[in-house]
């Protein structure tokens, strides 16, 4: 009897706009993007699991029989993922993976949820092995799209250590052409918000210095965000004001007031878009980017080298997107107007899928 085999993909992000608040339950509008991770699975009559990064050519091999060790890379994401299906109680059994991708590592696109998501779904649909689809009415396998996207971040969180929020799966899993998801991290709500470019296009370009969540200081900014939020007795700095955040002492002031300032931005591009307002989408990516580079403190000279030569290239707008520290640089360029050529376009794309064949 032939084996078992399947194919997942699973896209990059760009985040419009909306940084750093989802780990404070705030407000995000970012879209999933055509480049991603794909996964192929074929099913092992055995108990061991065996991957190999293509575009590393490197290898790694574990079995479902023993607790999984904690790994360094790409390694972190695969051993994290079968460990925590695992724990979720969905059905595992052998097979050998074959990853690819062409979502730039390091570059703030969510790589990293994209190589999650792509290794759940494919692990999941080898693993139902009852003949029948394991993706179906939004659910994939046992889990829906939120418990993949909770179980994703655990991966970061608890085996990668970067203290992510859920912006990059929830984008991952629900993204939808031609759209931006607006995400409500209070209520986890995503909805659908039409980005009607009408001949003006995004672009993304690489600072060419490599973003890491967890060797960054992103997990220094969520802490400070939490002592924030004590010494203001809120529950997060979606319940406060910029009155409160100023009497905070630096740096935590500061972190606050972006967070706070940040979440109106999300809603006056939403309101931007609906009135076909790109102008006012370009000032609101700067103003943001503005926000990243002196009140949040995430850019770096790379960075800043790279919105200034968008900016001078004749771009609407431009912010560091990501967690910052290095990554790509998101612009908004009128029609007509020429970008880098180094610069790549980014399109709004599908979620994450099982692909036929």
């Amino acid at each position: 009897m032939a084996l078992r085999t399947c194919s997942a993909f699973a896209p990059g992000r760009v985040n419009l706009i909306g940084e750093h608040t989802d780990y404070n339950q705030g407000l995000a509008l970012p879209f999933a993007i055509a480049d991603g991770i794909a996964v192929r699975g074929e099913a092992r009559q055995d108990r061991r699991i065996l991957a190999h990064a293509r575009d590393l050519d490197e290898r790694d091999e574990l079995s479902l029989e023993e607790p999984a060790a904690h790994a360094q890379g790409w390694r972190a994401y695969l051993r994290g993922v079968v460990a925590e299906l695992g724990r979720a109680g969905v059905p595992l059994g052998g097979a050998t993976l074959e990853i690819g991708g062409e979502v730039p590592r390091g570059a703030g696109l969510s790589s990293s949820a994209a190589l999650e998501v792509a290794l759940c779904l494919a692990l999941t649909e080898l693993g139902c092995g009852n003949g029948e689809p394991a993706e179906s009415d939004g659910r994939i396998g046992r889990l829906n799209r939120l418990e993949i996207a909770q179980l994703c971040s655990r991966v970061e969180n608890d085996w990668v250590g970067a203290q992510t929020g859920l912006l990059d799966q929830l984008a991952c899993l629900h993204g939808a052409p031609d759209s931006a998801l607006l995400i409500d991290f209070r209520t986890l709500d995503v909805e659908p918000v039409p980005l009607p470019l009408d001949g003006w296009h995004l672009v993304v370009l690489s600072s060419g210095e490599r973003h890491a969540h967890a060797s960054s200081g992103y997990n220094e900014r969520r802490a400070e965000c939490v002592r924030a939020c004590v010494m203001l007795g809120v529950e997060s700095l979606r319940d406060a004001s910029t009155e409160q955040a100023a009497r905070l002492p630096p740096p935590l002031d500061r972190r606050a007031i972006h967070v706070i300032e940040e979440n109106e931005r999300v809603r006056e591009t939403v309101t931007a878009l609906q009135a076909d307002d790109l102008p006012a989408v370009g000032r609101l990516l700067s103003a943001s980017h503005a926000s990243l580079r002196d009140l949040y403190e995430v850019s770096t000279p790379a960075v800043e080298a790279t919105v200034e030569r968008l900016m001078q290239a004749g771009a609407a707008g431009a912010r560091v997107v990501g967690g910052g520290f290095g990554g790509s640089v998101l612009a908004l360029f009128a029609p007509g107007v020429a970008w880098p050529d180094e610069a790549h376009e980014v399109h709004p794309g599908a979620g994450a899928h099982l692909l036929a064949g």
